[in-house]
């Protein structure tokens, strides 16, 4: 029954709430998510070591701004794509494949498929489908010395196995996280 109940309502609240700001607000909202993502995901070579488990976390600024609207989406993974091309070339290749497309898939698959599981299989095909497209096609070493580009099923499948538990974990981050905001903003409401 986990696998398939329907995640919280909180996002749909949340995207009910920012509907309501201004297109400006939306603008720098926007603008400011996108310069965190684009931070956080560079750090991984800034911050050799300690920076490989702050860069994955360039995630939650492109799902925040999937709450806000699809058009914002857009433009904050376009305008994340364009920072790292003058803060961290390298990770201009890796941004839109991995951690930006799992941040537009959960966020997208959340107002559309609602139940855990396929939210859960969408990002994850998501996310390998990105991975082997870098690894296989581009020729691009994102996971290291571990697998190499030749084509291989079985890694394929350890992929897949990754990229489920992986979207399983932000799926339920995110679901975390948009609880206790809406949590935050109900309370300030309330004060108000």
């Amino acid at each position: 029954m986990y696998w398939f109940s329907i995640l919280s309502h909180e996002p749909y609240k949340l995207h009910n709430y920012l509907k309501t700001f201004s297109y400006s607000k939306k603008l720098v909202l926007t603008a400011l998510l996108s310069a965190i993502a684009a931070i956080l995901q560079s750090t991984g070579n800034l911050l050799p070591g300690v920076g490989y488990l702050i860069s994955p976390f360039a995630t939650l600024p492109i799902l925040v701004c999937c709450i806000i609207s699809i058009s914002n989406v857009l433009q904050c993974y376009v305008l994340t794509l364009l920072l790292l091309i003058l803060i961290q070339p390298a990770e201009f290749f890796v941004f839109p494949f991995t951690t930006g497309l799992i941040g537009l898939g959960i966020g997208i698959a959340l107002p559309i498929l609602k139940r855990r599981i396929s939210i859960i299989v969408f990002t994850s095909l998501l996310l390998s489908g990105g991975i082997c497209f870098l690894l296989y096609i581009v020729q691009f070493p994102v996971l290291g010395p571990t697998a190499g580009t030749s084509l291989s099923l079985k890694v394929i499948g350890f992929i897949y196995i990754f990229t489920f538990v992986y979207s399983w974990l932000w799926v339920e981050l995110s679901r975390f996280i948009f609880k206790k905001w809406y949590k935050l903003i109900e309370k300030i409401s309330k004060q108000v």
